[in-house]
């Protein structure tokens, strides 16, 4: 099982510089965030900034420009969503070089790590366990090399490698060691155009922003014959065509939900930047849409719960004719990239003399086992105890013994060989105990999920009571009934029941990992899935949300959504966390960005049909919109929120935003409407009242948005109210926004009709939350 090795020393320095002047290099495209440029394009050159650019030019022919004001709004707020993104950018640019695989390259005749940009035509490239392909190439050197290249062909059986077989980009090493010669790189290797479509910050397959999209495209399609009945309604109103314009523009832009867009591309970049802060990378940006969904964390035991590092416990001899001591410090020489195991044994025990090893049989998680051949000293395996002895072996019952008390235990066994049926012809020569350290972070964050009505499942490959024990240390509900995945149900639907029952499950293999992913999945949970090893990279590719290590392999670094640099498993509150604010915030903000959008649909279409002069000149509606909801929104996206997102957001939004954009819209329409039939005042006091009367009803839509209430948001709210009050009431204000509250009985009127409407509006949301609860709905 072993190739004979292939001494090559790799390219000299001359050599590289040759390659790199002649473009010979990996050059390929940075995977954390689009260009400054399309940042730029992407926030100035939008549909709706098309739109309120024309509506702009048009006020700035007829003017005064005290009704351009939304041109001005418009451009801070493209100008917020430029430095917000670029924020971002710069952060995920950051991070990705410090997550960055880094492959060993051999120069000169040393072993260097060098940046996958670095890397050069003809370059001889390590590999070892876990570590990913870079580029493609062709083997020179194979110690029982093994590649999963599942990600590129879909095959889940790792495929053995000799000398001279070609390897692809994007494959990963499953068990093994050896190196390959680059023969394409850059733009021609295999991998390098998933790896720009798949890696790139993105918001594709969002539910969110698909449904966002719905509803723009929709107001879209209605301005244009809204505009057309408001244009010509205005022109029969004798005013004149400046003033119907103006009406025209008043109405449409309301109808235009612009900084919708805008606060949500800022609240997943500063969501970006949050959890940038604190050592996590997220590779792609609709994981923080899938985070705030999550109701299934599924963990791998080492690495997550337990730390990386194991000790020696004990020894306990099971054969006392042979050389343990010896064998173990032989084992531990025949891997040059031990795994945490391994590593502990060679800690323990040197390497003695005299052991010459033949062939070698590198771990795999599938297997279970490693082993090595020795001239004259026969051959030796060390793996999983239940998977070496046939079950009911009399030696089980002492593992599951030292199991149960949270101990990994590995049996050393002497073999006919290292075939696949090892196992079966294995003679028991010791039991090496290790002690895995728990993360003292570990018990508060389970604490944390289970709280947060966050199911936890513990999915390993290590023996079903260890696990469990481990569990238990942590306090883990369900830990006392670990379950022997071997005897778990192949079906689907019997397999997620299972799952359903139990929190902890041992002796895991990888594609069984991946079968749990899917059966919970298949049960409508959204399941985010942590690991660090290549036995979790099947599953994390399949999970909604894939979360890896930093100090994982390669492999499952690059296939996960969210990387812990700093591999702490306590920063997962914070992600969840983050994910649910994000998500959460924007819902509430698009709530009153649409009632905007369906008020000022529906007092065009009240105005155009009623044949009268639009209630309002755009510098009113600039004003409402920003105490109302343009600067109330910007704080409440970035406000705290711990609610689990839930699916449906178009049918909820729509439910809330059509009620309170009618009533906002009749309430409105009335008291103009009574203005108007007063004679005792002009055209401007009754758009006065119009004014008084949809500030007012607005800012109570506000108020129900914005709860449940803390102490900001009621000064945020009396903050808005103080500023209507000063531009109504401070002489210079009010003639800026044309602004005449002079007639009492029409502002009685304003508030009277306002309040009416809040009474509705509350009445409404009584009768929605009854609905709800009695259909289940999501309310």
């Amino acid at each position: 099982m072993i190739d004979a090795p292939v001494t090559i020393t790799g390219l000299t320095d001359a050599e590289v510089a040759e390659r790199v002047a002649a473009g010979r290099v990996n050059d390929v495209p940075g995977r954390s965030s689009r260009s400054a440029s399309a940042i730029v394009r992407g926030n100035v050159f939008t549909r709706f900034n098309a739109i309120i650019g024309t509506l702009f030019v048009v006020i700035l022919i007829v003017g005064p420009i005290q009704d351009g004001l939304f041109g001005l709004v418009i451009v801070a707020n493209t100008a917020i969503g430029i430095i917000q993104e670029l924020r971002a950018k710069r952060t995920l640019d950051t991070l990705a070089v410090i997550g960055e695989a880094k492959p060993r390259v051999r120069r000169g005749g040393h072993t260097v790590e060098v940046s996958a940009r670095e890397l050069v035509l003809d370059d001889v490239c390590a590999l070892g366990a876990g570590e990913q392909v870079m580029v493609d190439g062709v083997v020179v050197e194979a110690d029982a090399l093994e590649l999963d290249e599942s990600l590129l062909t879909g095959e889940t059986d790792p495929v053995h490698k000799r000398i001279g077989d070609p390897v692809m980009s994007g494959s990963f090493v499953a068990a093994g060691n050896g190196a390959y010669r680059a023969t394409k790189v850059g733009a021609d290797a295999y991998a390098a155009r998933l790896a720009e479509e798949a890696g790139r910050f993105t918001l594709v397959d969002s539910e969110l922003r698909q449904g966002l999209n719905r509803i723009l495209t929709y107001v879209t399609w209605l301005m244009i014959p809204v505009g057309i009945l408001l244009i010509i309604s205005q022109l029969r109103t004798d005013d004149g065509l400046p003033n119907a314009l103006r009406g025209m523009v008043a109405g449409l832009v309301t109808m235009v939900p612009e900084g919708l867009m805008l606060l949500t591309s800022v609240a997943f970049a500063v969501g970006v930047v949050r959890l940038g802060r604190k050592q996590c990378l997220v590779q792609e940006l609709p994981a923080i849409e899938g985070l705030a969904r999550v109701d299934v964390v599924c963990l791998d035991k080492t690495g997550t719960l337990t730390e990386g590092g194991m000790d020696v416990a004990e020894v306990r001899t099971l054969d006392d004719t042979l050389p343990i001591g010896q064998a173990l410090g032989a084992l531990g020489t025949s891997d040059p990239r031990p795994n945490a195991s391994l590593q502990a044994i060679v800690d323990a025990y040197p390497a003695p003399r005299g052991w010459s090893i033949t062939d070698v049989a590198a771990f795999s998680s599938a297997r279970k086992w490693s082993g090595a051949s020795f001239a004259e000293r026969g051959t030796w395996v060390l793996g999983a105890p239940d998977v070496l002895l046939p079950e009911g072996h009399p030696v089980l019952a002492e593992v599951d013994e030292l199991g149960a008390k949270g101990l990994r235990v590995l049996l050393l066994a002497t073999a006919d060989g290292l075939t696949d049926e090892a196992g079966a012809r294995a003679h028991p020569a010791a039991l090496v105990v290790l002690q895995q350290r728990l993360r003292p972070d570990a018990a508060e964050t389970l604490r944390y999920f289970a709280g947060q009505g966050v199911a936890t499942k513990v999915i390993s490959g290590d023996n079903a009571l260890a696990v469990g024990a481990v569990a238990a240390k942590l306090d883990l509900a369900g830990a006392n009934h670990a379950v022997d995945a071997r005897r778990l149900p192949e079906d689907r639907t019997e397999l997620g029941q299972a799952l359903e029952e139990n929190t902890v499950f041992g002796r895991v293999t990888p594609q069984q990992k991946r079968a749990m992913v899917a059966a919970l999945q298949a049960r409508e949970h959204t399941v985010a899935m942590t690991g660090d090893g290549v036995n979790d990279v099947l599953a994390l590719k399949d999970a909604d949300i894939g979360v890896a290590m930093g100090s994982g392999s390669g492999a499952s670094r690059a296939v996960a959504q969210i990387v812990l640099l700093d591999n702490r498993f306590a920063t997962l509150p914070s992600v969840v966390a983050e994910g649910r604010r994000v998500i959460g915030n924007i819902e509430r903000v698009a709530n009153l960005f649409l009632v905007k959008t369906v008020y000022a649909l529906l007092l065009s279409l009240l105005t155009g049909v009623a044949g009268v002069v639009f209630p309002f000149l755009p510098r009113h509606l600039t004003l409402i919109g920003s105490l109302t909801i343009g600067v109330p929104a910007f704080f409440l996206a970035l406000a705290p929120n711990a609610e689990r997102a839930r699916r449906g957001f178009v049918p909820r939004v729509l439910r809330f935003a059509i009620p309170g954009g009618v009533v906002a819209a009749g309430a409105t329409f009335l008291s103009y409407w009574l203005a108007h039939l007063n004679s005792g005042t002009d055209l401007k006091e009754d758009r006065t009242t119009a004014v008084i009367t949809l500030f007012l009803v607005a800012m109570w839509i506000l108020a129900i948005v914005a709860r449940p209430y803390a102490w900001w948001k009621i000064a945020l709210i009396a903050a808005m109210a103080a500023a209507f009050l000063f531009t109504l009431y401070v002489p210079f204000a009010a003639d800026f926004f044309a602004l005449y509250p002079q007639d009492q009985g029409n502002n009685g009127t304003a508030i009277g009709i306002a309040i009416v409407a809040a009474a509705l509006l509350e009445a409404g949301r009584h009768v929605s939350g009854w609905l709800s609860r009695r259909t289940g709905g999501d309310g």
